[in-house]
Order: structure tokens, then sequence, then C-alpha cells
């Protein structure tokens, strides 16, 4: 941030005038914060939705890993542990926890890098989206994506109506 910029941002914060966008950026630049993630069925099999305001980005996943984020965002426990639980738990008793995932796409498959932080650092990890979105549900951690993703990628209201 440029020195003028910083000045004004923390003249508004003293000031109490900082009004806060919808989509909140963090990170880099042209980081958008999801706002909502939201499990649907289509014709297509499962869909996670990734939203922010009005626009969604829909990213199909198999039915375990649909179970396995909407279990996570309601609190629905299995009788036996998920793969992403048991990862979850794991991250957990080692004193570890997911900071953030970022989402992208190249050559139409989407990618996750989930950010993962210990007593010795955070370290990024290449997985696949959705697993880097149930491990980001599962530790209530930012799940980010491109202005530019959203742009290209988020769907408007007419997405699939059944929810799981």
């Amino acid at each position: 941030m440029k020195q003028h910029g910083r000045h004004w941002l923390l003249l508004c914060l003293m000031i109490g005038f900082l009004v806060v966008p919808a989509a909140i950026s963090l990170g880099e630049p042209d980081q958008v914060r999801i706002q909502e993630v939201e499990v649907r069925t289509s014709a297509h099999g499962p869909v996670v939705l990734l939203k922010v305001g009005k626009q969604a980005i829909p990213i199909f996943v198999d039915h375990t890993v649909a179970g396995s984020i909407q279990a996570a965002l309601t609190g629905y426990r299995t009788a036996r542990p998920l793969s992403h639980d048991l990862m979850h738990t794991i991250l957990k008793s080692l004193g570890a926890t997911v900071t953030q995932t970022v989402i992208t796409l190249k050559d139409s498959t989407f990618y996750g890098a989930l950010s993962v932080a210990t007593k010795e650092g955070t370290k990024v990890f290449d997985s696949r989206s959705s697993d880097s979105i149930a491990l980001a549900v599962h530790f209530k951690a930012p799940i980010l994506v491109s202005r530019q993703l959203l742009d290209q990628s988020g769907k408007g209201p007419e997405m699939p109506q059944e929810q799981l």
C-alpha cells in the first residue's frame, strides 16, 4: 500500500468511518474472500458454490467430498470420521491449523493452495480444490479467489436449486 493510502486508512480507522466492502480482500490485492459456501445437487452431480454477493463459483465434486463439506457446514457428525474429519483431527493434535486456502483455475481445473500454520511456520500445500475447501470449512479458515476468477467463473442466481 502506498504511503498516502496508509495515512488515509489510518485516518479512517481513527475516525471510525471505514466502510468494509461486501467482498473483503485479503492477502494479494486482487483476492476476494468467499462469503458463503453452499453444497447443492445438480443434473451433473454435487456442486459446491463459493459465493460472494450475488455471484457464485460452481465447483463440481464427488459425493463423498460434498457430504464432508456439508457435514462440516452443519456440524453433523458421522458415525465414523470421514477423511477430512481425520485430517482435521490429526492437524489439531499436532498443533497445526489451516489458515486459508486460495482457489485458482488453470486449464479448466480448479486447484487449492492450502496454508497450514504450525509452531515452525506456515507451509502451503497443493491440493484438489474440493479437499482444500473441505479443510478450510472444518477450520473456519478464509477461502480466497482472485477477482478475475470471480468475474470470469462467477454465476448469477440461476444456479442449481436443490440443496443437499
